[in-house]
């Protein structure tokens, strides 16, 4: 039983109602006419969720022939393909383009849940816990209902879209980045414990879209300069001008340039222990002016992080004191530190985010991923096509 068929049936008992027997015209066994009944709202319903209605007619047809078999298997198809676009959308390849976040929700499990929705009653339930469990979708879904300009719906839809592309619920702990935003929050317990303004990757060398582990903490660290970074200025000023590039921190060494730690060092005085193929990484910066503009799109692709050290002490709660960890920066010394507990890291991208007093704020489409999202729902829950275009995403450190 996969991940997600555990967490139903858990969460299952805390919802359900207990209540007297309730007749039912039995189609075929696992369908009745009122859970069809049901069926048939939740798929009127989709509009809601920004989702389009989907096509009943032969499961009407199946009903008003009194073929009891074929309604039945009409309604599960009718059940499934719905319940498919509320837990991971509906947007098909170019559309996700670009978007690496594993999304861990399974659509593998969704027949086995529905037949235990069937069998216990609780259709409802199982359709309302497929939507996506943060707090961000039930901003935008709520905006949505009462938003009426189109351009605004349209946004804030897309965006709905893709919370669905992420895992379904994030956990308790872990760090979301949302580089339209320019913005890091640190979520603990279910509760946003914290947040910090960042600087992303510039037009040229947008920041992608992944998910990793913050394993832990460098201190003081050295800057591995990528051979993008070198072939742009390093390498020149190395040959141009070695005692400037000398007193810079630059060395070449084992066949590679780096940058000793250091004041001046690229990546300030902190970098996460974060794994991932595109090399991307939250860091630290000695440009610190830059926090204060209201547009940060300035890197090679990496996150730069303000106030960067307390971000680190915050990570580090439980290991290390806010006093240790700046007396080892102090020291200067390259130390690594370990978290207690890994902590799942998020780089996302959305343009519309709750602006914390019941409504939507839209944001500007830095790197024009929007237009990707081509078919959403108008509010009929017709299929509104849109013209596409989209850009090639690189990262590196910077």
């Amino acid at each position: 039983m996969d991940r997600l068929l555990r967490n139903f049936m858990a969460l299952l008992g805390l919802f359900m109602i207990v209540s007297g027997p309730v007749a039912a015209q039995s189609l075929v066994p696992g369908w009745t006419s009122s859970d069809i009944s049901r069926l048939k709202v939740w798929i009127s319903a989709a509009p809601e969720d920004a989702l389009p209605v989907l096509d009943t007619r032969k499961l009407d047809q199946a009903v008003a022939s009194g073929g009891a078999p074929m309604a039945s298997a009409e309604a599960r198809n009718l059940a499934l393909k719905l319940a498919e676009m509320h837990l991971v959308g509906r947007a098909g390849a170019s559309e996700k383009r670009g978007w690496n976040i594993v999304d861990t929700d399974s659509v593998a499990g969704l027949s086995p849940m529905l037949d235990h929705a069937l069998a216990d009653g609780t259709l409802d339930t199982f359709f309302a816990m497929l939507r996506p469990a943060h707090a961000e979708y039930s901003a935008l879904r709520a905006a949505y209902a009462k938003e009426s300009d189109p351009a605004r719906r349209l946004a804030i839809a897309r965006n709905m879209e893709r919370w669905r592309w992420m895992p379904r619920s994030l956990g308790s702990d872990y760090v979301l980045v949302n580089t339209a935003k320019f913005e890091a929050d640190l979520w603990r317990g279910g509760e946003k414990a914290g947040n910090w303004r960042v600087i992303v990757g510039k037009l040229s060398t947008p920041t992608p879209v992944f998910d990793a582990t913050i394993t832990g903490v460098i201190l003081n660290p050295w800057w591995e300069i990528p051979d993008s970074i070198v072939r742009e200025s390093v390498g020149s000023l190395v040959r141009r001008n070695p005692s400037l590039a000398r007193a810079r921190g630059y060395v070449w060494s084992d066949g590679r340039y780096r940058q000793k730690p250091g004041p001046n060092n690229a990546l300030g005085q902190m970098k996460l222990v974060m794994p991932n193929r595109f090399s991307v990484f939250m860091h630290d910066t000695p440009n610190k002016d830059l926090f204060n503009k209201e547009v940060r799109a300035f890197s090679h692709g990496c996150i730069r992080t303000g106030d960067a050290i307390g971000y680190a002490a915050t990570l580090l709660e439980g290991v290390k004191t806010r006093e240790e960890v700046d007396a080892i920066v102090k020291a200067g010394k390259t130390t690594q530190i370990d978290l207690s507990t890994p902590l799942p890291l998020y780089i996302a991208y959305f343009t519309a985010v709750s602006d914390g007093r019941g409504g939507v704020e839209l944001l500007d489409d830095l790197y024009g991923r929007d237009s990707r999202i081509r078919e959403v729902a108008d509010a009929t829950g017709e299929a509104v096509h849109m013209a596409a275009s989209g850009c090639v995403m690189t990262g590196a450190e910077g």
